[in-house]
This record gives structure tokens, sequence and C-alpha cells, in this order.
């Protein structure tokens, strides 16, 4: 659907914000806390984005976007050429990041440009008294920091905890006192780099199963320089398919006419875990625990380590 930036603004350095609408003023599709949306950037880029204002606002949609020099050129294209009154092509959300309403406490752990779809749930979180939350903020500097405003609005009395580390690795937070005993009635919901959450992953290790939620804003299956065709057997059909570098097997297989679910497709949300009967996986998903490495495998990141992965499929 054909969206209007209403409004882009500076939400930090190297960071915009925009505003999305219906050209015609109309109801946009409803989302939930945690959501993204993806959208073809001026560049003609795909890309995913998380939305960052109240799930009950169904005006318009609200994304930040951190320009990556490095990057594949999305982000680039939407801080340096989108401005306002510019339609762009945009996707009706989706959500692999849910909040879970069941639980009465959330830890809120955020790096960088990762606040934007924990900005949402904590603002869902508003309307009632009955969930405790807080939330640890890290990024390296204060001027490239998004939402500081916003979020001193919504701190109630020591809820939001904002980090600067500058730069610096002595001066990282530690997050283990916090993650350190697991609370029966609390969820933990992390986004951000990848370090980050590989580190939040490691520490929670004995918390219980579903308790511990990801969400990436960078692809997990970029290429990386490593990477290697090689061939998946689908143990049911006996086919045999190349994956070559630069494409997923969950492309691969789908293209071949196997329907696999899938919902992040960035190695976070576990949809797509399907059984992995021999071969050695080259894992990149932030999901499955030591124990399953060797029987278990996210279709959307993942790779081999040697010619060849047989699958249940």
């Amino acid at each position: 659907m054909p969206l209007r930036i209403a409004r882009a603004l500076r939400a930090a350095e190297g960071i915009r914000s925009f505003e999305l609408v219906d050209p015609g003023g109309g109801e946009l599709p409803a989302f939930t806390p945690g959501a993204h949306i993806k959208l073809r950037t001026p560049a003609g880029l795909l890309r995913k984005y998380s939305l960052c204002n109240h799930p009950q606002e169904r005006n318009r949609y609200v994304i930040a976007v951190k320009r990556d020099a490095t990057g594949r050129g999305g982000s680039i294209s939407m801080v340096d050429e989108a401005k306002d009154g510019d339609l762009i092509e945009v996707l009706p959300p989706e959500n692999a990041f849910r909040l879970s309403r069941g639980a009465r406490s959330s830890l809120f752990i955020a790096g960088g440009i990762g606040i934007t779809p924990i900005l949402s749930m904590i603002r869902s979180l508003q309307d009632t008294h009955a969930i405790n939350w807080k939330l640890l903020y890290l990024s390296r500097h204060a001027n490239q920091t998004a939402f500081l405003q916003e979020l001193g609005e919504l701190d109630q009395g020591g809820q939001v905890v904002v980090h600067h580390d500058e730069g610096d690795p002595s001066q990282i937070l530690d997050l283990w006192p916090s993650l350190e005993k697991p609370k029966s009635d609390q969820h933990v919901y992390c986004c951000g780099p990848r370090p980050l959450m590989e580190a939040v992953r490691d520490m929670t290790g004995h918390w219980a199963a579903g308790r511990v939620h990801f969400e990436s804003f960078v692809d997990g299956g970029v290429p990386r320089r490593e990477d290697t065709e090689f061939s998946v057997h689908l143990a049911r059909s006996g086919h045999r398919l190349t994956v070559p570098v630069g494409r997923s097997i969950l492309e691969v297989v789908r293209e071949a006419g196997c329907q696999v679910a899938a919902s992040c497709e960035s190695g976070t949300c576990g949809t797509c875990r399907t059984a992995l009967l021999s071969g050695q996986a080259d894992h990149r998903d932030m999901v499955l625990m030591p124990e399953e490495v060797d029987t278990q495998i996210m279709l959307c990141v993942s790779r081999a380590h040697g010619a060849e992965l047989t699958l249940d499929l």
C-alpha cells in the first residue's frame, strides 16, 4: 500500500524518524506492540523497520531509521533521500516479537536503534498498572540516542535506565545482575546489535523456555566472507537443492515448492525451525539452545559447515 511521509524528523545524530499516513486520510491496518513493517526505500530496496508509536493509533505508523554507512544502502537512502510528501510502498504490519500479555513483569533491553519496537511495547503498557516493567537502554553516546525525551516522559520513577559507554569496552553496562536470578513472572525482551543479543542469550540460558524474546533489526542471514555454496537434501521428497552464497535455505526450498512457515526471517522468532537429520549446521539464529544445535536448524539464516545438510522436509 502506498503511504505518504507526513513528517521526517531528526531523532538523534544519524537517525531520522518517519511518520507514515494514508494519502487519503484513512485508517491503517492495526498492529500489535513489537510489530514491524516492510517498505521499499527510495533506492528500491525492501527493508524491515519496527513500529515505535502506540498500537492504538490507527492513523499513522512511526518508524526510526539509523543511517548505516556500512550497510547495503537501504538505510542510507531513507535517511538521505526520503522527505516529507514522498510516497512509500509499505506492506501491512507483521509481528515476530510479541509482547506477552500474561507476564506480570517485563525487562526490556535495548541497544541503539533497537529501542524502536520496545518503545511501542512500553507505550502500550501505560494503559495498565498490572504489569511492572524496566528498561535498560544501552548506547555509545547521548547525541546518538533516540527518543530520550519520550522515554523520560514514560518513566514513572526509575523504570528507565539509559547507559552510555562512550565506546569504551570497560564502561559497558553489566547486565548479569538483572539476569542472574530469573523471576517466575518476568519476561525479557531484547533488541539491538548482534553482540548484545548474543550476550543476553548466553546470560539467560537458565531462564525458562519462552520467557526470553529477541528481535533483530539486522538480518542474521547477511552473507559473510567465509560463506560457500552447499546442498540441502530434503529427506521426505528425496530432492537435493543447491543453496548459493547470498540466498537462504528458506528461499531455496520455497522456490522449489516446499511450503515452510516463517515470520521474522532474521533468526529470532523460531517459526522456521526444522529438524536437522544429518550434516553440521552453521547456526546463526538467536533461538536454539546448546542441546538442540545437532538436531534443529533455522532455515531463514543458518547455513552449512560442509557440503550437505539433510532436512526433515
